[in-house]
């Protein structure tokens, strides 16, 4: 194969919402944090690690208009793409640089009801910190059959 290949697929949480910017002409550009981790035992301690690594996505136009108004803080993604890295000046001077995630494809892995449960829980744990987790546990797929296409 002669050819060059730039591809990214990555499963992970949003740590953030999309932020949205809208260009002249209707274009628009959303951006997010995905995180991804990566779980071992270390052999000396015993010990479970977890190291989380932290990915910059840009997704545009139509698909980020989706993405705004399907995807929120803490949701499981499927995002496939390529790899493109920014140069730009700061304001000393310096050459910076930023790796982002150009997205092409995408997949929501939250269900909706599992979304709804966790914003739940989120506005039961800021209203009532002491509550037990059992009262603030999100319904079960099985309760929740209304919004099935089929």
């Amino acid at each position: 194969m002669s050819g060059t290949l730039n591809k990214v697929m990555l499963i992970g949480h949003l740590g953030d919402e999309v932020k949205m910017h809208y260009f002249e002409g209707g274009n628009c550009v959303g951006r997010f944090p995905l995180a991804t981790n990566e779980t071992y035992v270390n052999k000396q301690t015993n010990e479970r690690v977890t190291n989380t690594e932290w990915h910059n996505i840009v997704v545009r136009n139509k698909a980020a208009e989706i993405c705004e108004k399907y995807l929120s803080k803490g949701d499981k993604v499927y995002i496939e793409g390529r790899l493109k890295t920014r140069k730009w000046t700061d304001d000393k001077g310096a050459d910076r640089y930023s790796t982002e995630i150009q997205c092409t494809d995408f997949t929501f892995l939250t269900t909706k009801s599992e979304s709804q449960g966790q914003a739940e829980q989120a506005s039961q744990h800021q209203a009532a910190p002491n509550r037990s987790a059992e009262m603030s546990e999100p319904k079960s797929i099985a309760e929740d059959n209304d919004d099935l296409p089929f």
